[in-house]
């Protein structure tokens, strides 16, 4: 009976073993992640530093030394650009390490080798989309220009030797959850990061939805309803500007008419009508200084890890502070001691599709230019957890991939719902390109002739350049590669066989849309239209809503002495011109006794409204939702059949019909016998709005509050519950300056006042690392929510002195 009872304990302690060392599913191996030695608790990090550190490196060429502020931010100081870069990729590894093996295992199709077989299609589909491709282009693009490669190379070796220094317990927390190992860093990764930016920017489609428009209402309904340029609109480029150059001749655009008969009933993933990104500079003759002083606010997908790295980086050449995307050299928006320069996303049209017409079903060659031509071939291996390897095939043309054929297509995927069977997909982002040398250059940059030639490097995605330096000079130039496309090209799928359609090369560098030291003395962008109609090329037919610009524009243009506290009063304007032009038409056509009780508290309150989304606000919440819905109640009975997909007009086409087509034909419901009027959708919508809140909140109180409602968050990367932030209970929304919804707002915001002490302030919303078992992983959430900044500490020097700065490392060639 002992030997019995001897053979089942080790029986059972042999399958425990095996249990809690092998991983299921999502969970972990357990011995390994709850060892208090090598797993998750290893992990933890406390507020205190160690006040010095020294490192022997092998790579490097002289010493480094990295100074560290009170949020653990690195302020690195080398001899020279190659150690410069190596530091960087050796401390930005070490706070940030898993999320740049996270994102470019995404834009690479290649997050089925950790998380298993559930990521297969989504691999498939960045493959499909060229991400690769692209990426390859681009670091040959970026290899042959002598310093860039050595800028990659030193960043590149500086990441792997923070990754050789470890150990499996030293490993970053979702390592150990996700059970794998961090690989060597290449400068592919690098260029996967900065084309992962490019697809989030400018990686959305409308042109499905616009061919089912044409085909079904003709080109008279489609112009009336889908113009080139709003009604309302207040350009980056100021009306009046003179453009001073000879245009290059454009193709003539065709006439508009029905492509086919042919109804796409793909549902796609339409263009989001602008992130909400803002970025302004006031010249000298503004501010108080009487100095320039820079704004941005980039708008993104909110995440913790922070999307940014905030760094100082100074060699012998350079002396510059800002972010810094994680995995990527240099700094992206940031400021020196004579310039400050940022960005928003321009919304250029950089990516078209073409329909193919195939030979036969080989698929082996495709109709262009009156013959046929070889389809290329790219044979795609996905390595899958578990040992298996899966080939996917993808057809390459001279206009890029056929992402998908109807035999390739996946069923119920819903990432692919903007992908055209049988469509080659023509994108910017598929092309070489040297961006990094850029931001190398404005890094090192003194005056205005600095910043417009570094311009000219920049391919996408397409940015609102901003600029303001010491010497008084203030710019703004909507730039990267810009099609050269006869007007409207690319507003509706092209056919694939004419020549005509294709691109005819790129706007001139030095042609794009710029001004500089405007009469009125500052210059802004809030991704609304780069240009008014007089501007002879076409970059886009469809922007952001003119509000926020408009709102920005006014509140410069009557200030003066302007000082950080009121451009950063700016940053956090809750107030919505939308709401301003919109809400005396809505509330005069309710009619009050027709409202039952709770409808007439929330009407008199929305009245009574200041019409700014402040948290505290209800008045926010009841219109947000009504002026939502109205779009709705107009649009959906003429443009929401789902056999054939069709997206809405634009905001500012509904607010031009709301205010001055009383009698417009779309406000009738064609699936009711009545023939409703403006009047009765408004009514309709405002009594949808009551009826929503009060069944998700109950009777009129202090939950019905914007910020409530809007509940913003900052999501983990990966969406691991507990990773995330807490609920945020801040103000803002899509038409204000502070364009902030439930997890996307200003990823960044950043003032840099120019002079002969730059002072500059930021914050995003996370922290520095990226474990989220540091104090240091979200230390500035509450400081961003609150839309304040923190003073950023900007060293002269190595040994300045400072009493922010909480820790140095000193590293040493080996």
């Amino acid at each position: 009976m002992k030997i019995v009872k001897a053979v089942l304990s080790g029986f059972f302690a042999l399958v425990l073993v095996i249990v809690l060392n092998t991983k299921f599913g999502d969970i972990p191996p357990l011995a390994k992640f709850l060892d208090p030695f090598q797993g998750f608790w290893k992990n933890a990090e406390g507020k205190k530093q160690n006040p010095e550190k020294e490192l022997n490196i092998e790579g490097l060429n002289g010493p480094v030394e990295i100074r560290f502020d009170d949020q653990m931010i690195p302020h690195i100081f080398a001899d020279n650009n190659h150690d410069l870069y190596f530091a960087q990729g050796y401390i930005t590894a070490k706070d940030r390490l898993w999320q740049m093996d996270f994102q470019t295992r995404f834009a690479s199709g290649r997050l089925s080798e950790v998380v298993g077989p559930k990521a297969l299609e989504l691999d498939r589909y960045q493959r499909r989309m060229g991400m690769t491709f692209g990426a390859e282009n681009m670091v040959k693009a970026m290899m042959d220009d002598p310093e860039i490669k050595v800028t990659m190379d030193a960043y590149t070796a500086g990441v792997n030797a923070y990754i050789h220094s470890l150990k499996p317990g030293d490993y970053p927390f979702e390592f150990k959850l996700l059970n794998y190992a961090p690989e060597d860093w290449q400068p592919l990764n690098s260029a996967l990061l900065l084309k992962l930016m490019s697809a989030t920017l400018a990686g959305g489609s409308n042109e499905f939805y616009m061919n089912n428009i044409l085909n079904k209402y003709g080109p008279e309904i489609t112009k009336n309803l889908f113009p080139d340029y709003p009604f309302r609109e207040d350009p980056i480029i100021p009306v009046g500007t003179k453009w001073d150059f000879d245009p290059i001749k454009v193709p003539e655009a065709p006439e508009l008419s029905p492509s086919n008969k042919t109804a796409y009933t793909i549902k796609t993933r339409e263009i989001e009508e602008g992130i909400g990104s803002n970025n302004w500079a006031v010249g000298g003759q503004k501010s108080a200084s009487g100095f320039p002083i820079l704004a941005n606010d980039p708008h993104l997908d909110l995440t913790l890890p922070s999307i940014w790295y905030q760094i100082q980086l100074a060699s012998s050449d350079m002396n510059s502070c800002g972010v810094s995307i994680p995995g990527a050299p240099g700094i992206i928006i940031g400021f020196n001691q004579d310039v400050a320069w940022g960005v928003t996303n321009v919304g250029a049209d950089v990516l078209d599709w073409y329909n193919i017409k195939f030979k036969d079903e080989s698929k082996k060659e495709y109709w262009y230019n009156n013959k046929w031509n070889s389809v290329k071939l790219r044979i795609e291996t996905i390595k899958v957890t578990g040992g298996t390897t899966l080939t996917d095939t993808v057809m390459y043309t001279h206009h890029g991939p056929v992402v998908y054929t109807s035999q390739q297509r996946p069923d119920n995927f819903s990432k692919i719902n903007n992908i055209p069977t049988g469509h080659a997909l023509r994108w910017v982002a598929h092309d070489g390109s040297n961006d990094t040398r850029t931001f190398y250059m404005l890094n090192r940059a003194k005056n205005y002739a600095d910043y417009r030639k570094a311009l000219t490097y920049y391919s996408a995605p397409a940015q609102n350049f901003i600029f303001a330096s010491a010497e008084n000079d203030i710019a703004i130039t909507p730039n990267g590669y810009l099609p050269l496309k006869w007007r409207g090209q690319g507003k509706f799928l092209l056919d694939g066989t004419d020549p005509a359609n294709d691109w005819q090369g790129r706007i001139p560098a030095d042609q794009n849309p710029t001004v500089k030291n405007p009469s009125r003395n500052f210059v802004s962008s809030a991704n609304q239209f780069p240009n008014d109609p007089s501007y002879p090329y076409y970059i886009n037919w469809e922007y952001s809503g003119y509000e926020r610009s408009h709102r920005i524009n006014k509140r410069l243009s009557v200030m003066t002495q302007a000082n950080i506290d009121s451009l950063q009063n700016l940053q956090n304007d809750n107030y919505s011109i939308l709401a301003e032009n919109i809400m005396p038409t809505l509330t005069s056509l309710v009619d009050p006794d027709n409202l039952n009780a709770s409808e007439r508290e929330g009407f008199n309150i929305v009245s009574k409204w200041n019409k700014f989304f402040d948290a505290g606000e209800i008045g926010a919440s009841i219109f947000e939702l009504w002026h939502k819905n109205l779009a709705i109640q107009i649009w959906q009975d003429d443009f929401g059949d789902p056999k054939t997909p069709m997206r809405f007009p634009s905001r500012d086409r509904n607010v031009e019909m709301l205010l001055n087509e009383p009698d417009a034909v779309w406000y009738d419901n064609i699936k009711t016998a009545k023939k409703e009027t403006r009047s009765d959708v408004v009514n309709a919508a405002f009594k949808f709005a009551i009826d929503s809140l009060q069944r998700k909140y109950g009777p009129i109180d202090k939950d019905w509050a914007w910020g409530n409602l809007k509940h913003t968050n900052v999501p983990h990367l990966a969406k691991i519950a507990g990773f995330g932030s807490k609920f945020l209970n801040n103000g803002g929304s899509k038409t204000s300056v502070n364009a902030v919804s439930e997890s996307n707002g200003p990823s960044w915001r950043m003032i840099v006042a120019l002079g002969k002490n730059v002072k500059a302030y930021g914050v995003f919303p996370g922290g520095e690392s990226g474990n989220p078992g540091s104090h240091y992983y979200d230390d500035m959430v509450d400081t961003w929510s609150e839309g304040k900044l923190n003073e950023l500490v900007f060293l002269k020097a190595k040994d300045e002195k400072s009493e922010r700065i909480i820790s140095t490392w000193k590293f040493s060639k080996k």
